[in-house]
């Protein structure tokens, strides 16, 4: 399939990159893009169940993801099979880049939670991005990431994303 066609059916390939190598990488759908921020919409990509024990992404799970070319960070709305909201995982991430049909976001290990009745705010693998050493290879770029966790759970326990992927 050419880009090109791929372009006028809205299909985007998400593209998650860490340390240098690709983590994974899924089919999406485009729902907007405003220069931005970068909507898609995308099935469960990960093989089978994958349980974190506060939330069980599975086969059928609808994901709607929000990437910012000038923020840190995106926010992934997590829908079950029945349209029932599961709650918002966001990864802290250096600024999106969309190439042609290719949504490229590089994960900084760092990651929130938020359920959807909001009861639920916790902030996620800590202890791997103080193992990455980005603060001794990339101290600003550590610096934004820590800063757009903070504003993310700031908005997590406050009134939600609502004004934020409006």
């Amino acid at each position: 399939m050419s880009a090109k066609s791929a372009e006028a059916r809205g299909q985007v390939e998400v593209v998650l990159t860490k340390a240098g190598r690709t983590k994974i990488r899924y089919k999406s759908m485009l729902m907007e893009d405003n220069g931005t921020r970068v909507t898609v919409r995308a099935p469960w990509a990960g093989a089978g169940v994958r349980d974190f024990g506060f939330v069980r992404f599975e086969p059928g799970d609808v994901f709607t993801e929000y990437y910012w070319r000038d923020r840190w960070y995106a926010v992934k709305e997590v829908r079950a099979a029945d349209g029932a909201v599961k709650g918002w995982y966001c990864d802290i991430t250096r600024p999106a880049v969309l190439t042609g049909t290719e949504l490229v976001v590089e994960d900084l290990d760092l990651d929130l939670w938020r359920s959807a009745d909001g009861h639920d705010v916790r902030r996620l693998d800590e202890d791997e991005f103080a193992e990455s050493g980005l603060a001794r290879t990339d101290p600003e770029a550590a610096a934004a990431a820590v800063s757009a966790l903070d504003e993310l759970e700031a908005l997590a326990r406050g009134d939600g994303f609502g004004a934020l992927l409006s």
